[in-house]
């Protein structure tokens, strides 16, 4: 028997629509503000998808994620889990379990909350743990 490939998933209608334009710049009219004003698009929308399209063949030209890759203000996972524990078990709310989670702190470092240090030294990135 012989081995499967992998086969790559078709473009969606948003890739096409990039690769024609990036076509009709090529083959057509060779002339990028032209088209792009044809086919109602920016210019540096234009020279974004040619950079991928160089560079990544047309698999660059796939619509991409706009989520951000990290998240550095949300609520860390032992935090929400005990927010939800303390919703569903106790049917607190916000202002209680607020001050429950100000009473019973999480964190294992001393001097890691907000209220800890004075405003003249409180710095945009705390101190390590010792």
């Amino acid at each position: 028997m012989p081995k499967s490939t992998p086969t790559t998933p078709p473009l969606d209608r948003e890739a096409k629509r990039r690769l024609a334009v990036i076509r009709h710049v090529e083959e057509v009219t060779g002339n990028v503000a032209m088209s792009c004003r044809y086919f109602g698009i920016s210019r540096q929308a234009y020279y974004t998808w040619y950079r991928r399209y160089q560079a990544e063949g047309v698999e660059g030209l796939r619509t991409r994620s706009k989520a951000p890759k990290t998240s550095p203000n949300a609520t860390h996972v032992e935090v929400a889990g005990k927010i939800i524990y303390l919703r569903q078990n106790y049917h607190f709310g916000p202002e209680k379990i607020a001050m429950y989670l100000k009473s019973a702190p999480l964190s294992t470092c001393p001097g890691s909350g907000p209220g800890d240090r004075p405003n003249a030294t409180r710095s945009r990135y705390p101190a390590a743990c010792p």
